[in-house]
């Protein structure tokens, strides 16, 4: 199946949408662990493919590199989401999200901080991978 932009927006608004009602149902200032845990089960509520824990693999020279690297969700083999549940999101958290995006050739990766009082307002980011978007264009 062909990536679009529709079909990524699309598929973002229901994580978002699923990351919300985590959030509704429990509030902030919980584990990360549980709110991973509960991603889970809403995702699959929602019939939306996934992989928890999904080992990144980083190929270095044509050789695979141990690197140990797992992204919380890989949602349909395309969008990586990387939760957290933290007062302030780092520039470390960041750089995770964007590490998994390049590594995985994806277009674009969300970041969901459930330590927030309104996920849609600030405790959800998405990032976009400008080196997709440059090699999509060639």
């Amino acid at each position: 199946m062909e990536i679009t932009k529709q079909y990524l927006k699309e598929l973002i608004y229901l994580i978002n949408g699923a990351a919300i009602e985590v959030h509704k149902n429990l509030g902030p200032g919980l584990l990360e662990s549980v709110y991973h845990k509960c991603m889970i089960e809403e995702l699959k509520d929602c019939n939306i493919s996934f992989e928890s824990e999904y080992r990144v693999p980083v190929i270095y020279k044509g050789k695979p590199i141990s690197a140990e690297l797992r992204c919380d969700l890989f949602i349909e083999k395309i969008l990586p989401v990387e939760l957290k549940a933290v007062e302030t999101i780092m520039p470390i958290h960041e750089a995770q999200i964007l590490t998994y995006m390049k590594l995985l050739h994806v277009p674009e990766g969300l970041l969901i901080n459930f330590n927030s009082k309104n996920i849609f307002k600030n405790g959800q980011r998405t990032f976009v991978n400008e080196l997709y978007r440059l090699l999509k264009e060639k």
